[in-house]
């Protein structure tokens, strides 16, 4: 299949200031992608995106994910009904990393632990040591 995406370009300007969507695919071939609740503004997870789950997302905005545990294209919420609809999409810009806003459908939880964010937990140093906090 063809890409849809452009290499990108040489100049470094015309990727930040420029028009054309050139994502910035890491070696593996993943873009880091951020993902907020649409409404509220939550942090809900961090994935990545290969070339197919990019053209998807924005073929059907509905978010499609690279999982590299599983080394597969993942449709986030299709088994769970937790379907995230892709509201808006933005890039960085070294578009190297994305940022998308959804609407999570279903009951809400977009992390495996059946919470509505993967970021549950607040890092702290005590006596020395690193711990985690359930918020």
């Amino acid at each position: 299949m063809t890409s849809i995406f452009p290499k990108p370009d040489a100049d470094k300007a015309a990727n930040e200031e420029g028009a054309t969507f050139a994502p910035r695919f890491d070696a593996s071939g993943l873009v880091t992608a951020v993902v907020t609740d649409a409404g509220d503004g939550t942090l809900l997870m961090v994935a990545y995106m290969n070339e197919e789950a990019l053209r998807l997302t924005l073929e059907t905005r509905i978010a499609h994910y690279w999982s590299r545990s599983r080394d597969a294209l993942w449709k986030k919420g299709e088994t769970s009904g937790n379907i995230q609809s892709v509201t808006e999409i933005r890039t960085d810009c070294d578009q190297d990393a994305l940022w998308l806003k959804v609407k999570v459908a279903g009951h809400g939880p977009t992390c495996h632990t059946g919470r509505h964010s993967c970021f549950y937990r607040t890092i702290s140093l005590e006596n020395g040591k690193a711990v985690l906090t359930k918020d």
